[in-house]
């Protein structure tokens, strides 16, 4: 849908199936549109962004009530803080959630509109581990928060923004449509699997170390298949995108009573489109990719960045529109 973009990560698809593809490097945000061949156009620059250790704009998300305040929400790094903020497209950005630890590394941060309306933000360790399991910081945690910042009424600890902790680095952070299950994906140190994660309230996710609050993970992403760069919730299956493993993960989510579980993960899209990060879901039941060959770890070629449109088929495979 889209070539020679700079580091594309956040997406949010638009009510006409369009997509707005933000650049982390540039803070650039484009509209895309879902024909390949049309032209792109910038519709925002948000200034003021800090770009080392993975940082600068990390993701977007639409509004639960978009189609009447138009707002956009989009996770940031700036020179102090990772943070939440708001805006139009033609109106003032409105911090929404500031003072998220930024470090010189482990900056990723994810954000998702849950069933309650509540907005699911997650953050990385910002290079300090311990952060993940202190009940104090915002770093290393997912947080729930409303549309203005403060926590949900109903968050494990009363006042407090933090929804799980122990992660060291949100990568992917999707919900299942019609119901409150959110999954997580994170990225884990050369020695450790990638963990995928089904939320529960109040659990720790094992980073740096175990404790009383310990959930096991839902899967592991593949070894042959790591560093997830995020997740996206479709017809009842669980796409994972990795970034060393140059593929699209897909799992089946299988119903276990009032929960879930996930099936073997199948691989997709292998080395087709090189190193790919974000994925979303859309309405009209097509996935939204991103590419990263051009972070010094992949083999670009002259159309990178790319951003991909793929109409799953047969639950397991996947057709390029």
């Amino acid at each position: 849908m889209a070539t020679k973009l700079a580091a594309p990560t956040g997406i949010a698809v638009l009510p006409d199936n369009t997509a707005l593809v933000g650049e982390r490097t540039t803070g650039r945000i484009l509209r895309v549109q879902s024909e390949a061949g049309q032209p792109l156009r910038t519709v925002r620059t948000l200034p003021g962004l800090a770009t080392g250790g993975g940082g600068g704009l990390l993701d977007l998300a639409l509004s639960p009530n978009y189609a009447e305040d138009n707002l956009i929400f989009a996770y940031v790094t700036t020179k102090t803080d990772n943070r939440v903020i708001a805006f139009t497209l033609s109106g003032p950005v409105t911090p929404v959630l500031t003072g998220i630890p930024r470090g010189a590394s482990d900056n990723a941060g994810r954000i998702a509109f849950g069933a309650d309306g509540n907005l699911y933000v997650g953050t990385g360790d910002a290079g300090r581990p311990a952060a993940a399991a202190d009940p104090k910081s915002l770093a290393g945690k997912v947080l729930r928060v409303t549309d203005i910042g403060t926590a949900a009424p109903d968050n494990p600890a009363r006042g407090s923004r933090v929804y799980t902790s122990g992660h060291r680095d949100v990568t992917g952070l999707c919900r299942e449509a019609n119901s409150a299950l959110i999954f997580e994906a994170e990225s884990r140190p050369a020695d450790a699997s990638d963990p995928v994660n089904l939320l529960d309230a109040g659990a720790s996710y094992g980073w740096p170390s175990q404790n009383a609050q310990y959930h096991e993970p839902e899967a592991q992403v593949p070894e042959s298949s790591r560093s997830p760069g995020g997740c996206a919730v479709l017809n009842g299956r669980l796409y994972v995108t990795s970034l060393d493993g140059q593929s699209l993960l897909s799992a089946r989510i299988v119903a276990t009573g009032p929960g879930r579980t996930l099936g073997a993960f199948s691989v997709l899209l292998h080395k087709r489109y090189g190193r790919l990060k974000t994925v979303v879901a859309a309405a009209d039941g097509a996935l939204w990719l991103t590419t990263s060959n051009r972070d010094g770890q992949g083999h670009p070629i002259a159309d990178d960045e790319r951003v991909l449109r793929i109409i799953p088929s047969g639950g397991s495979g996947n057709k390029p529109t």
